[in-house]
């Protein structure tokens, strides 16, 4: 039975991670992953295209024209220690959407500068989101403090 909300640990979890992987595909299937930095509000997942250097403008990114191909994402975020018993992951698969204004990207701004400092000094507000709403959200033990 697919799950389509977070646990308290897998929320707890989430909101430690400083990075995930973002997987994206094209009309054809053909898969492209990169690392984003994330935030959730307990629903779902923003991801910026914000200032870092990146060789084209937001809307001509491989992961957004994806996204206008295909809307089907899947994001990971997981814990490796050395120590295999500590190893742990949160997968969501769901659908991604661009967004660029209204109450999604107020949202997804604020809890992205709340979360990463490096906001205070890079604007957000003028800029795309990824938003990420859960279809199947699967854990293997998210860490536990």
């Amino acid at each position: 039975m697919k799950r389509t909300h977070f646990t308290d640990r897998e929320l707890d979890f989430l909101t430690r991670m400083r990075v995930g992987r973002l997987a994206t595909a094209d009309a054809a299937g053909q898969p492209h992953v990169v690392p984003v930095v994330f935030a959730t509000d307990g629903r779902n997942i923003y991801t910026p295209l914000d200032e870092k250097p990146k060789r084209v403008q937001p809307r001509e990114l491989k992961r957004v024209r994806n996204l206008f191909e295909n809307p089907k994402v899947a994001f990971i975020v997981d814990h490796y220690e050395e120590e295999w018993t500590q190893l742990s992951w949160l997968l969501v698969r769901g659908t991604g959407t661009l967004v660029e204004n209204g109450e999604a990207h107020v949202t997804g701004v604020r809890l992205l500068q709340k979360k990463y400092a490096q906001y205070e000094k890079m604007s957000l507000k003028d800029r795309p989101l990824i938003v990420i709403a859960p279809s199947d959200v699967t854990s293997w033990k998210p860490l536990q403090e």
